[in-house]
């Protein structure tokens, strides 16, 4: 389902072409790693991989949405749409890597 959620937010906030292609290409990076970690259920060098690149996104997605923000006269209902997605995909990493950490910790990481 993490998966799943964050692919459909960032596909929604890639759809306008205003953020530039390293934020689609980051966040859909670290969405194939999670593919990886879901596939070997007992690797825990796949799941801290998913784990820190959640957490690497987090920071880049931040300095992608302050950067590229367009200016209120921009800013379009097609563009507003696209970065609420990208913010609301933002908000929910943080949920996101705590239940990657459960994960982790269940496959016996400590």
């Amino acid at each position: 389902a993490i998966i799943l959620v964050h692919w459909l937010l960032t596909v929604w906030g890639c759809m306008n072409y205003m953020f530039p292609a390293s934020y689609a290409w980051g966040n859909f990076s670290v969405l194939a790693v999670g593919i990886w970690a879901i596939v070997q259920r007992d690797s825990l060098d796949a799941i801290m991989m998913f784990l820190t690149g959640l957490l690497l996104t987090v920071l880049t997605d931040i300095i992608h949405i302050s950067v590229f923000y367009p200016s209120n006269r921009y800013l379009t209902d097609d563009k507003r749409f696209s970065v609420g997605m990208a913010i609301f995909s933002l908000l929910l990493k943080p949920v996101s890597c705590y239940l990657v950490y459960r994960m982790y910790r269940e496959r016996g990481g400590e």
